[in-house]
């Protein structure tokens, strides 16, 4: 069963694949083989702007070599109009059926002199795959045979102005989204609200989950991070010795109703997400 066979009819569980050393992908590959069984994994595209293998090309290999769906993110970033039409057909022609589309972090956070490209926005990347899903380009015109992509798209289960967030979702669903990997939640009140909503613009979310380290990372994440509220009380239970493991685990007991699944960010911690995955399928 595909992971769209899964979305919607039982609980799903992704991760991120980390980041590749140049071309180390054995290295990450062999690690990654550690996981438990996932629904998916994702892969980065050139996150802050620093170098990375190209999402297509390591997604390839996750399906091939690791037999799990892979879900390589696309940013509107680094690619020209051309350029993105002519990888999408690559991606499809490798067998990738998945991709989460995103704007991308700006290249000045990076080591480069490179210059953002931003020939389109995520609702127009999102609009174009569908139009290639008909077999058309941007321009409307054939190009033969047709693309068979389904959309991930992120979302901000704490975003100040929930509302202005659902509508957001929504607009992305009428372009062609079909779910959503959101960003990261510890907030459980939060959560279930974002949830309860969500549910009503029918379609899948996958919440979600990154275990903190240590309480400065709590700490870090609460004053410094935008768009992650980190609760006094997670704070003060990390303060009490409590692993971020054990926590993130009672977050997923309290919201696993609300929701379709989770997406599981441990900052390759095979071991740790291996938890959280044995866990999860326990409840």
């Amino acid at each position: 069963m595909g992971l769209m066979d899964k979305l919607g009819k039982s609980f799903v569980i992704t991760t991120e694949l980390g980041p590749v050393k140049g071309v180390m992908v054995d290295a990450s590959l062999d690690k990654a083989k550690n996981y438990l069984t996932l629904d998916g994994i994702n892969i980065h595209d050139c996150p802050m702007g620093n170098l990375r293998i190209n999402t297509i090309s390591m997604g390839s290999l996750v399906q091939n070599k690791l037999g799990t769906c892979a879900i390589p993110h696309f940013t509107c970033r680094d690619r020209s109009l051309l350029g993105t039409q002519a990888d999408l057909l690559g991606a499809h022609t490798l067998g990738l059926r998945h991709i989460l589309v995103t704007t991308g972090d700006p290249p000045k956070h990076g080591p480069y002199p490179s210059k953002a490209v931003f020939d389109y926005n995520t609702f127009d990347l999102i609009k174009l795959i569908k139009k290639m899903n008909d077999g058309l380009d941007y321009n409307g015109k054939e190009f033969g045979g047709k693309t068979e992509f389904n959309i991930a798209c992120t979302a901000m289960p704490t975003a100040r102005d929930l509302d202005r967030e659902l509508e957001r979702m929504s607009k992305k669903i009428k372009a062609g989204a079909d779910f959503f990997q959101t960003q990261v939640v510890y907030d459980v009140e939060k959560a279930i609200t974002f949830g309860k909503e969500a549910k009503k613009i029918g379609k899948p979310v996958l919440m979600g989950i990154m275990p903190l380290k240590s309480v400065k990372m709590a700490k870090y994440m609460q004053e410094k991070v935008d768009g992650i509220d980190v609760p006094e009380e997670i704070i003060a239970r990390m303060e009490d010795g409590e692993s971020g493991i054990d926590i993130v685990c009672d977050v997923i007991r309290d919201i696993k109703d609300y929701i379709d699944g989770i997406h599981i960010m441990a900052l390759g911690d095979i071991e740790g997400t291996n938890k959280i995955i044995e866990y999860t399928r326990s409840l």
